[in-house]
């Protein structure tokens, strides 16, 4: 079992932390998920409608990452939250990208409720995760580049484990190392806000909506939180 573990200078730094982690062992990523393609759809409809819209940098919950990213010294704008970055680009294209259905539905959630959303194959994870800052000697790989190497720099916020990082810039981009594909059959999909007073309804509501699109592709789902009071969680 993988622990996931919120480090005690990140803990300090933003005190109303909580990330859900939602864990599924046993995922069938190779048959059709129709709730998820009917989840796409309806996000795209109501864009094309205008009933909805994705939540952009005026809004509170991306404001919050911009304003985090800025303190750990990651212009926003250049390099940005992923929520914020997969909301621009439904807005401007009209619709998502399709990826596979793991990783599809983790987007729908994300842009559905304004919440940097990931996941990490668990077989490819390597002792336990820490979400800390750098050091800046640990490597990164980035998605879909794994012949290119990256060095964080000194204080980004990374999920890392024992063997190199796994997200830089807190949730800008992930490792292609633990990559979600339709073969992973153990992954833990991750859930972040920085305000629980605020958005933990979000959170929670996120969650939930994320379980639903896997249950039926699943043997087993577990949920647990990270916040301060409480750093440390199975994956």
């Amino acid at each position: 079992m993988t622990a996931f573990r919120l480090a005690p200078a990140v803990a300090d730094a933003f005190s109303d932390t909580r990330i859900a982690l939602v864990t599924a062992t046993g995922l069938r990523g190779g048959e059709p998920w129709p709730g998820t393609a009917e989840a796409l759809a309806e996000l795209e409809g109501e864009l094309a409608d205008g009933t909805w819209s994705p939540a952009d940098e005026t809004d509170p919950r991306i404001e919050a990452w911009h304003t985090a990213y800025r303190s750990f010294g990651t212009n926003p704008r250049r390099t940005r939250p992923s929520v914020d970055a997969l909301g621009r680009r439904l807005a401007k294209r009209g619709a998502l990208p399709r990826i596979n259905p793991a990783v599809d539905s983790y987007n729908a959630v994300s842009v559905r409720h304004g919440l940097p959303a990931g996941a990490f194959d668990l077989d490819h994870v390597v002792g336990d995760v820490v979400i800390r800052h750098a050091d800046g000697t640990e490597s990164f790989t980035p998605l879909g580049e794994p012949d290119t190497t990256e060095n964080p720099k000194p204080g980004e916020i990374i999920y890392a484990d024992t063997r190199g990082v796994l997200t830089r810039h807190w949730n800008h981009r992930d490792a292609h190392r633990t990559r979600v594909t339709e073969d992973s059959t153990r992954v833990v999909f991750v859930l972040e806000t920085l305000h629980a007073t605020r958005d933990g309804h979000l959170l929670d509501a996120a969650a939930d909506e994320l379980r639903n699109l896997l249950a039926p592709h699943t043997e087993r789902i577990s949920v647990h939180h990270l916040t301060p009071a409480n750093p440390e969680a199975a994956g």
